[in-house]
């Protein structure tokens, strides 16, 4: 079920993009980890799941509440053993202890810390959520920064409106998408017993995110070259640190 899950979104993806992956010897020489990816685009699921495949690697994604209440797509989602996050609900802890139960089966999970497509102005990655540093610290599983770049030009933040063009430009030119795979996140130091823990993890893991995410971008290191105008913008969550 999952390797045909994974070769159906390489072959979407490669349709609709010029797919590179990176570092995937960081992910392949790992058992059960936490990937903490960069959110930029409602491809960026589809994207993760093609790199991922390719490194042999099926990881239970963390998603918020949409896909699962969408008929097909939903069922699909419980079945892949995906994780349904209600964030800000009396539901909102069942998340992290499920993703706990799936790292103790040696699967992975994919978590996006910043909780939703980034709305700095640049694109950059927004501060995270402490939700991936109570993750790790409560399990010890390592932590692999993930950073994808040029999802956002295959598909529009306000998809489904104004997708069907996008996706025919996205056919007939084929914008080059980029997935790195970093280093395990370094957390040595990080008291999980101590007030903050989570938050501290959480900073070093979105460091981490960020330093991968910028050689994907070296040429685009203040905005993107291609500016969404449905994506909403803000500087309110804005943490962009240069390494």
């Amino acid at each position: 079920m999952k390797q045909p899950t994974s070769a159906a979104a390489l072959l979407v993806t490669r349709c609709l993009s010029r797919l590179s992956v990176t570092g995937i010897d960081n992910l392949t020489t790992r058992g059960a980890c936490v990937l903490a990816s960069n959110h930029i685009s409602p491809f960026d699921p589809v994207v993760l799941t093609a790199a991922t495949g390719l490194a042999g690697a099926f990881p239970a994604f963390m998603s918020h509440p949409g896909p699962f209440q969408t008929p097909i797509l939903g069922w699909l989602m419980r079945r892949w053993g995906h994780i349904r996050v209600d964030r800000d609900t009396p539901n909102a802890p069942q998340a992290l202890h499920d993703a706990v139960a799936v790292l103790g089966t040696g699967r992975s999970v994919l978590i996006y810390p910043e909780g939703r497509i980034s709305r700095d102005p640049g694109l950059w990655p927004e501060k995270g959520k402490t939700g991936v540093g109570r993750l790790v610290l409560a399990t010890g599983a390592p932590v692999i920064p993930v950073a994808v770049w040029g999802a956002h030009e295959v598909v529009p933040y306000d998809a489904p409106r104004g997708m069907w063009p996008r996706l025919w430009h996205s056919l007939r030119h084929k914008p080059t998408v980029k997935v790195h795979f970093g280093l395990p996140v370094d957390l040595s130091g990080i008291d999980p017993a101590r007030p903050g823990a989570a938050q501290k993890a959480t900073d070093r893991v979105m460091d981490a995110v960020t330093a991968a995410l910028e050689p994907l971008r070296a040429d685009e290191p203040d905005l993107p070259r291609y500016i969404d105008p449905t994506r909403p913008v803000t500087t309110a969550r804005s943490r962009r640190i240069r390494s």
